[in-house]
């Protein structure tokens, strides 16, 4: 295993120079483990695997451009209907960020830390990104094992904690490791997102923090109130150049595993949906021939319905700019801050500027990003069915709307909108009648594994069900 992990570790190099999978013991670390290998090689590691868990299109790894009903599946329609068990979905989402993401970051704090070397910027990009990883885990089950997970041998059953309670505490390490930054060591070009730009980091972990504020304006505003206010008075993203992303190569296993879906496997078997080129083509937006192909004739768009079986080659195809293998791998991006301070504002928080205000310029990047042409860009944001002052529906709707849009390549993102938003209207699962999920349930292997804190959780959010809603969404 640790041979393998090395092998591993140099692979993932050369690109840019909890719990369970099988039984809890996968995840057991011999207590040497960290001497092996370096800090800069385990946080790179990390990294690499987060991008590729949120990139990915494979349905056993990743199924949110689904739930965010931006593609359908063509043949096999199962995740389009919401069966997530059948491909283990839970067990590998789960496994992948508490294995290959936080015990590496965790085993990379471990070294980093080592003889009295604590506080320094190495410790703060580290646990910058051990939140985010947290956040998404959080997002996607509810309650998950927090204070006793990643302990190996000495907790083999760890407890589930709130998940409201871990999202306070992910608010705390966010702010401490903002502290560190700019003091000490870093990560050198290990650091695969920034190359270590102090102060990239600064605004990446102030939009993150402004990310896990707009999650709770509906729960605890004052918490949310402070958390954003914060965020904002330290400085978040201010343009597209401060993006959290990376960039792939053209060859594998280095490219993007969007391209590993839709070009190397040879197979065909997404389509956009329905759900996504109706609205577009309803709002005549200019970023359909990005989005998608135009091989059913120019300016033709016919999505595929959702959840049933479609026909690859009577619908509309993912575009071209998804078929690059060196296209870019992002965890948060400027149009997702604009969007976030557009609702801030409609909930009464001092961010500055108004909500039409973020709201257009969240338009105008995402338009700018997928390559629109200034004038289209312009020609969308004047009619009447985008303006913020015209748009039909309320504040929710019109952001919920374009926030949706917006995240198009960003499944998580769009699924998320959905669920807090209650916008756009979304379509019914064709073949299963079922709604849109509202988590994912936990992975079948707990209720064996760890059966009695499993239970406890169940009963804590209101049963192990997908309607079962993570605790910020209450509308």
């Amino acid at each position: 295993m640790i041979k393998k992990k090395i092998l591993i570790l140099f692979a993932v190099s050369l690109l840019f120079s909890g719990c369970s999978n099988e039984d809890y013991e996968e995840l057991n670390r011999d207590p040497n483990y960290p001497t092996q290998v370096s800090a800069e090689q385990l946080f790179t590691s990390a990294t690499k695997s987060l991008f590729d868990q949120i990139e990915s299109t494979n349905v056993n790894q990743n199924v949110f451009r689904l739930f965010a009903q931006y593609w359908t599946e063509t043949t096999y329609v199962d995740e389009a209907n919401y069966d997530l068990t059948n491909r283990r979905i839970p067990e590998n989402h789960w496994s992948e960020l508490y294995r290959d993401v936080l015990f590496d970051l965790a085993d990379a704090k471990t070294i980093a830390t080592a003889n009295g070397n604590e506080n320094s910027t190495k410790e703060g990009q580290i646990s910058i990104l051990e939140v985010y990883a947290w956040q998404i885990l959080v997002d996607t089950f509810g309650d998950v094992p927090y204070n006793e997970a990643l302990k190996g041998k000495e907790i083999k059953s760890p407890k589930y904690d709130n998940a409201a309670t871990i999202y306070t505490d992910l608010i705390a390490r966010l702010n401490n490791a903002l502290s560190m930054l700019g003091t000490g060591e870093n990560l050198g070009d290990s650091d695969i997102i920034y190359k270590s730009d102090v102060n990239k980091w600064k605004k990446f972990g102030n939009s993150l923090k402004l990310k896990l504020g707009a999650r709770l304006t509906d729960v605890n505003l004052a918490l949310a109130t402070t958390t954003i206010t914060e965020a904002v008075n330290a400085g978040v993203f201010t343009s597209s150049d401060d993006d959290a992303k990376i960039s792939y190569e053209g060859s594998t296993p280095n490219t993007n595993p969007i391209w590993i879906a839709l070009v190397q496997s040879g197979r065909n078997d997404f389509i956009p949906a329905n759900t996504i080129t109706d609205h577009m083509n309803t709002l005549n937006d200019p970023r359909r021939p990005m989005y998608f192909k135009q091989n059913l004739g120019v300016g033709v768009y016919t999505g595929g319905i959702y959840g049933k079986q479609s026909s690859f080659s009577s619908h509309t195809h993912i575009g071209e700019l998804l078929h690059d293998p060196t296209y870019k791998g992002v965890l948060l991006d400027y149009v997702e801050v604009k969007f976030n301070l557009a609702e801030a504002v409609e909930q009464g928080i001092a961010v500055g500027g108004t909500a039409k205000e973020h709201y257009t310029d969240a338009i105008n990047t995402s338009m700018t990003d997928w390559g629109v042409s200034a004038t289209d860009a312009a020609t969308y944001l004047a009619s009447t069915t985008v303006d913020y002052d015209t748009a039909a529906g309320t504040w929710k709707e019109k952001i919920g709307m374009q926030y949706w849009l917006a995240m198009y390549n960003r499944g998580f993102e769009g699924w998320y909108v959905y669920r807090k938003f209650d916008a756009p209207t979304f379509n019914t699962a064709f073949g299963s009648g079922f709604p849109v999920p509202k988590r994912y349930t936990y992975p079948t292997n707990e209720q064996s594994l760890n059966e009695a804190n499993w239970e406890t959780a169940s009963t804590a959010i209101g049963g192990d069900e997908q309607q079962s809603k993570i605790f910020w969404d209450v509308n």
